[in-house]
């Protein structure tokens, strides 16, 4: 599913980046794999003013490269003003569920990584963030306290690499390196 942080049990999916014309549209920002999956979640959760607001979209479309959209009651220009700059969650719920051996980005950061290369494991750190490179995914692995090094490592989130998720353990074994 792309880029995504999570806040108390919701999923933050993209952002409302500006407004678009006088009559209440804005422009999005999705961090969906697919730009367009954003309208499939709803309601969107925004937070304005300290409070978490419900928003329902009424309509939107492809502008160009980006997306753009109606807030249900939101009219005009100033009011969709205040909307603006602000994240995009939904409640973790509305995101289906995948396929078994297939996970969202948010599942795997955090999780700690083992190298088990020559069956020898050894603790590599945390994931921290995913990174998106056309070709795959890739594992953003810092090391911390309790692993091998302080080392920072980017690992192909390919079979060739990744052996097993276990959320459970909020595990990954790698087949990897830890020299690399």
């Amino acid at each position: 599913m792309g880029n995504s942080n999570i806040v108390q049990g919701e999923l933050v999916v993209g952002r409302i980046s500006a407004v678009h014309g006088v009559r209440g549209w804005v422009k999005i920002k999705s961090f969906t794999e697919l730009a367009e999956t954003i309208f499939d979640y709803q309601p969107w959760l925004i937070e304005k003013d300290g409070i978490t607001h419900k928003v329902e979209i009424d309509a939107w479309k492809r502008q160009g490269d980006g997306l753009i959209a109606h807030l249900q009651g939101v009219d005009d220009r100033d009011d969709a003003r205040d909307w603006c700059h602000r994240d995009i969650s939904v409640a973790k719920a509305t995101i289906p569920e995948l396929e078994e051996k297939e996970f969202y980005w948010y599942q795997l950061e955090g999780l700690s990584v083992y190298s088990c290369h020559d069956q020898q494991e050894q603790r590599l750190g945390l994931v921290t963030s995913l990174l998106e490179t056309g070709a795959n995914d890739v594992l953003v692995v810092k090391g911390d306290s309790d692993s091998i090094d302080k080392r920072e490592r980017l690992i192909p989130y390919t079979q060739d690499y990744v052996l097993n998720v276990d959320l459970d353990a909020m595990r990954i074994d790698v087949d990897w390196d830890p020299d690399f």
